[in-house]
C-alpha cells in the first residue's frame, strides 16, 4: 500500500449489521463513540443498517412489498408494452 495516501485515524473498526446480528473486522477512518470485544482484541464499532449479508441483491431472498396492490396495477398497466 502506498504510504501518504491514507488520512491518520484510518485504522481497524468492526461493523454491526443491526438486521441480522452479523459483525467483521475491516478498516475505516469513520467516527465511532462506540466499541466492542472482537476476537480478544477492543475496537471501535460502527452500526450498519443493511450488509452484504442480510441485503436480498447478496442473498437471493427478494421480496416484493405489495401495497394495496401497487405490483398488480404496475404488472397489467405494462403488461402491454411488453405483448409488442
Amino acid at each position: 500500500m502506498k504510504k501518504g495516501i491514507h488520512p491518520e485515524n484510518y485504522r481497524p473498526v468492526v461493523f454491526k449489521d443491526m438486521s441480522n446480528g452479523d459483525v467483521f473486522l475491516s478498516r475505516s477512518c469513520a467516527r465511532s463513540n462506540e466499541t466492542i470485544e472482537f476476537e480478544g482484541q477492543e475496537y471501535p464499532l460502527i452500526k450498519l443498517e443493511i450488509s452484504s449479508t442480510s441485503h436480498p441483491f447478496y442473498t437471493g431472498k427478494a421480496k416484493l412489498v405489495d401495497t394495496a396492490g401497487r405490483v398488480d396495477k404496475f404488472m397489467s398497466r405494462y403488461a402491454v408494452m411488453k405483448k409488442k
